[in-house]
């Protein structure tokens, strides 16, 4: 039997991979009620011959950390949607997002207890992605929870 190889959605996400570092603007929502700025970390890395990229993120102000994830990324074989299955320090156990790639910007959702969510990676940028964090209570209205733009190592 010939091993499955990785195609081209799994080559798009495998330009996440790498060491991200930038800085975030946190808007006024309930978990920053005031809003602030913060610095992001992600650690990036293709695994299980190209078919996953395993993240690990951090959240710093000063020298505090105020958030960390981790994610698990890959291109479901049946839909071809990009999943992103996110574990975080909230502990609230994981978290699916869906989404689909338009040209350099990827976009995802997830529905759950807390409401909708939806993060946007533009990697139009060589060198940068520009991410973005909305929340939603019904899935039609969105207001912006993050926004972010980090630089590859």
């Amino acid at each position: 039997m010939e091993m499955p190889q990785p195609n081209e959605a799994h080559r798009k996400l495998a330009r996440l991979a790498g060491r991200w570092s930038g800085e975030e603007k946190m808007f006024p929502s309930q978990w920053e009620p005031k809003g602030a700025t913060a610095e992001g970390f992600h650690v990036a890395r293709s695994s299980l011959n190209g078919f996953v990229v395993i993240e690990d993120y951090e959240q710093r102000k000063g020298d505090k950390t105020t958030f960390s994830g981790h994610g698990v990324w890959m291109v479901d074989p049946e839909s071809s949607e990009t999943l992103l299955y996110w574990f975080d320090c909230f502990g609230m156990g994981m978290e699916l997002f869906r989404g689909s790639w338009e040209g350099d910007v990827l976009t995802l959702r997830s529905h759950g207890p807390g409401g909708h969510f939806r993060l946007t990676y533009d990697l139009t940028e060589p060198g940068n992605i520009r991410t973005a964090m909305e929340s939603s209570q019904d899935g039609a209205e969105w207001t912006p929870m993050m926004e972010g733009r980090f630089t590859k190592e």
